[in-house]
């Protein structure tokens, strides 16, 4: 256990503080240069066509075998994207990198939304519609087209397997947990009983399919978004004059962390950049392959209609959410310069400091609704995977089997399980990005198409 452990800790050095930096912000780069920064020109139009679907009316867009409306796709897609990473992760980049490595999240963001643009196209375009007019879709569909015969069907089965592994099993079971710590430390409740209760709510989205799926992100992502943005902008709002200070302490510490006063010791530019692209990137998913499933079966008479929708969500995710956790632990000035301060704990310290005991349980509604979200949105994207591996027939047995991980994690913080999580999380992006590359020339022709 010992050797696997180390394997697996020095494996996922090498993926997230290495190799997937440059692999994603890179094609982040390539997509952002041969699409004429489709960030810029198109975030009008997703905005509009974001918060239109808010309100428009249901009826033939309501969700079913044939897909789910933009919105409801988006909503799904976010789901998973605001997580405990945003609370989490952006508290560990913090602590390790300092405030610099916010700077890196935004550029990582800023990159990614061009990755996650054209991840959303290819997944219209090669959505596969079976013999019952079921659709689903995802990057296995679009590395099949990228790279035909044998390479592409074992890179495609390479690619379900890791992320039915990732997110499915592992990731729910890593969200759990979090569910579980968070309400064991603002009410005492023996993590087990939330895991039992988070595995049973679970169960019943699931087994509702798409349709239930879809109205339940629809519901939870808008409200769980509005809950935190509030919350987070009383604890700013109190410290607001510290605000300027906030804005150099990211700006200059992204350059040259040990100017900072009071930042994180031994800190370096190195660090404060690899740290914020590596959660980042984590955070937001552009590139992971994983936010393409929900983007697949949205209703839209044009793929890149929806590219556009996915890249507000990454904007969602980065600029504002994990942005509100960052601008509430730096103002807050609850940094320890040791680092021995991190994640949700350092998160809890700097709610707490404005809500006093309240900030505890602010915190565990927050994580309980991100978490949960993410959890329904992994499956999702675990489901779409499993009926392409081995048809509809295992999907029962899936969903089982991911309520039992969901009381395993809730129980036990079996570090193995964090890391391997971590680890098949990075594997899953090279098939994904092997075939999207691969796949430049259709992007552009798909991106064209919309022009005209």
């Amino acid at each position: 256990m010992e050797a696997l452990t180390s394997f697996v800790s020095t494996l996922n050095a090498l993926l997230w503080d290495k190799l997937l930096i440059f692999l994603l912000v890179g094609t982040g780069i390539w997509f952002t240069f041969n699409l004429h920064f489709i960030q810029v020109r198109r975030f009008g139009t997703g905005m509009k066509n974001v918060f239109g679907g808010i309100f428009k009316k249901k009826g033939k867009e309501a969700a079913g075998k044939d897909g789910m409306s933009s919105f409801q796709a988006l909503a799904t897609a976010v789901a998973a994207q605001v997580g405990t990473g945003n609370i989490a992760g952006a508290a560990t980049a913090i602590a390790i990198g300092g405030p610099g490595a916010i700077f890196w999240m935004w550029i990582s963001a800023f990159f990614g939304m061009a990755t996650i643009y054209a991840e959303a196209i290819m997944a219209q375009k090669y959505k596969h519609v079976d013999e019952k007019g079921t659709v689903t879709g995802g990057p296995v569909y679009y590395i099949k087209a990228a790279y035909k015969g044998k390479f592409g069907k074992i890179l495609a089965a390479i690619f379900a397997v890791l992320i039915i592994f990732a997110l499915g099993f592992m990731g729910n079971a890593v969200q759990s947990n979090s569910i579980g710590a968070a309400f064991n430390t603002a009410f005492g409740i023996n993590p087990v009983i939330i895991g039992v209760i988070v595995a049973v709510l679970a169960f019943v989205v699931f087994s509702g399919g798409i349709k239930r799926i879809a109205q339940v992100t629809e519901l939870l992502v808008p409200v769980m978004a509005v809950f935190y943005i509030v919350g987070s902008l009383i604890v700013i709002g109190a410290n607001i004059t510290q605000f300027p200070h906030v804005l150099y302490a990211i700006v200059v510490g992204a350059f040259k962390p040990d100017a900072i006063a009071g930042g994180v010791t031994g800190a370096t530019l190195k660090i404060a950049l690899q740290k914020g692209v590596a959660r980042g990137l984590f955070s937001n998913e552009a590139g992971m392959g994983s936010t393409p499933h929900a983007h697949a079966v949205a209703k839209v008479k044009q793929p890149s209609e929806q590219g556009f929708v996915a890249m507000v969500g990454v904007f969602i995710d980065t600029f504002v959410v994990l942005n509100l956790t960052a601008f509430v632990i730096i103002i807050t000035g609850v940094i320890k310069p040791d680092g021995s301060l991190t994640g949700t704990a350092l998160s809890q310290a700097a709610f707490s400091s404005v809500f006093g005991k309240f900030g505890e349980i602010f915190l565990a509604i927050c994580l309980f609704f991100f978490a949960f979200s993410t959890i329904v949105g992994w499956y999702f994207f675990g489901e779409a995977n499993i009926k392409y591996l081995f048809g509809t027939k295992a999907v029962k047995i899936y969903a089982l089997l991911v309520c039992v991980c969901i009381v395993i994690g809730s129980a036990l913080k079996v570090d193995l399980v964090w890391d391997m999580a971590d680890c098949f999380n990075g594997l899953m992006v090279i098939p994904n990005l092997l075939g999207l590359l691969a796949l430049t020339k259709v992007v552009k022709e798909v991106d064209k198409s919309y022009k005209e």
